[in-house]
């Protein structure tokens, strides 16, 4: 699959979409071409059990001689998917064949959708723990909150390589890259920000937690019941930590009153948000309505009040979308031999998609497009040099 560099794409017809998921996205291809006697004698019996004998010898020499290690496993319970909610794992299947086709157009990795029909944590960790030499990374998608916290706090603790929740660090990564190239084109540096966060689920909890680590100025989270902060007695553990990392003395009511004269919206909860209430922001705000695919507030309207404007939707400018960080992430991630994707890693990241869009920085251009060619390439070298690597270390992507 290749990848075209352009603006936004036209309105497609429901024809046009059954059209592109028809038999799914995924095809395998063979290497050896011509599939002649000789070749298949290589790829297949007697040849292959040359290299299984030297595999079982010496388990490193997987890493070159197999997929395995640059294979990324893309898993979901389709217990979160897009908008739609709990649809289940089948329906869940297309979403996932999505983000592994999109992983090799834009990271140049292969990767594998696999849909599990259970809900059990303990479950999900025991059969990808079963699975583990056959791929080198776990990409958890659409598992819903608060058990994908879980999930993935299990999934690091017992498989020994990276693991990352897309919907949590993808989009955090990818919010606080846009908050940087806001920062720079308004001249308000980040650490001078005010930023208010509606949402606590997945991506609110991962946002804040990634602005927090980056130094922004001041971050309030918000939920369905109000302001979360270290006195409220209904807060699970995640909510728990993230009302230590981000208390406020003061901050304790609802939206209305932390949103006014505040320099960022960050909404990541699909609750609509009152037009007069952005107007209150502060002289030059920046708006990030991440819904989707109906942000919080109507980018038309939000552009009435504030400087800068995003959502999660392509057909609009500054799409905050993880697929500027995944494919890129991941494939730094693999080349270093990593065998977790830390924080240092994740931030490094959100600089260099932020540098990308450095380069002809606007309103409408705080992000890079998500086919801009430059994105993985760049996020990739800069996760690397923030890696600590293992010992296993694969070929690197286009080798």
């Amino acid at each position: 699959m290749s990848v075209v560099h352009q603006g936004r794409a036209e309105q497609l017809t429901e024809a046009e979409i059954f059209r592109a998921h028809r038999g799914g996205k995924l095809r395998t291809l063979v290497p050896a071409s011509p599939l002649d006697a000789r070749n298949l004698s290589a790829i297949s019996t007697p040849g292959v059990a040359t290299v299984s004998r030297a595999i079982a010898e010496n388990v490193e020499l997987a890493a070159e001689y197999t997929w395995a290690h640059r294979l990324v496993a893309v898993v979901s319970d389709g217990t979160a998917v897009l908008g739609l909610g709990d649809v289940g794992p089948m329906a869940a299947l297309p979403v996932m064949e999505a983000k592994a086709a999109l992983f090799k157009a834009l990271g140049g990795l292969d990767s594998i959708p696999l849909v599990l029909k259970t809900r059990d944590v303990d479950e999900i960790v025991r059969t990808l723990s079963l699975l583990r030499p056959s791929f080198g990374a776990v990409n958890l998608e659409d598992v819903a909150s608060p058990r994908c916290f879980e999930l993935e706090a299990a999934l690091i603790e017992a498989l020994d390589c990276p693991v990352m929740h897309n919907d949590q660090h993808g989009t955090a990564i990818v919010v606080l890259a846009g908050l940087r190239g806001a920062a720079a084109l308004l001249d308000k540096p980040l650490n001078t920000l005010r930023v208010v966060v509606h949402g606590a689920g997945a991506a609110g909890t991962a946002c804040a937690r990634m602005l927090v680590a980056a130094g922004a100025g001041e971050v309030t989270v918000l939920d369905s019941r109000g302001v979360i902060h270290p006195g409220r007695p209904d807060l699970t553990p995640a909510k728990a930590e993230l009302a230590r990392l981000t208390d406020r003395p003061g901050a304790r009511d609802g939206l209305s009153d932390v949103l006014p004269g505040a320099d960022v919206f960050v909404g990541v909860s699909s609750s609509a948000v009152p037009e007069e209430l952005i107007a209150s922001m502060a002289p030059r705000s920046v708006v990030f309505a991440l819904s989707n695919p109906v942000p919080e507030i109507a980018p038309e309207r939000a552009a009435r009040h504030a400087a800068v404007v995003a959502t999660g939707r392509s057909d609009v400018p500054n799409q905050i979308s993880n697929l500027l960080a995944c494919p890129g992430l991941f494939r730094g991630a693999l080349d270093a031999g990593a065998r977790k994707i830390t924080e240092p890693m994740m931030l490094a990241a959100a600089d260099a998609i932020a540098a990308v869009a450095m380069e002809d920085l606007a309103a409408d251009r705080v992000v890079p497009s998500v086919l801009d060619p430059r994105v993985a390439p760049e996020v990739a070298a800069a996760v690397i040099a923030a890696a600590e690597p293992g010992p296993l270390r694969g070929p690197r992507a286009g080798d």
